[in-house]
């Protein structure tokens, strides 16, 4: 069993419609495992884009996932 455990830290391009665009590792957690993992994940989701003017318009975020091992 693989006890691997951090945090990711991803850049994400949040496009108009509300999708990932571009997706970057900005801190990995030490294990590429969990750094992909997080990465493909956060492509899937759906985001309430940024708005100027009412408009929605493409801006980057940061985005935290953690990996913690519990006990059950």
């Amino acid at each position: 069993m693989n006890e691997e455990q951090g945090t990711v830290v991803l850049r994400v391009l949040v496009k108009g419609d509300g999708t990932a665009g571009a997706v970057e590792i900005k801190r990995s957690s030490g294990y590429p495992l969990l750094d992909e993992s997080a990465r493909s994940t956060v492509q899937t989701w759906r985001f309430k884009p940024a708005t100027i003017d009412g408009k929605p318009v493409s801006e980057w975020y940061q985005v935290a996932i953690p990996f913690t091992l519990q006990n059950n």
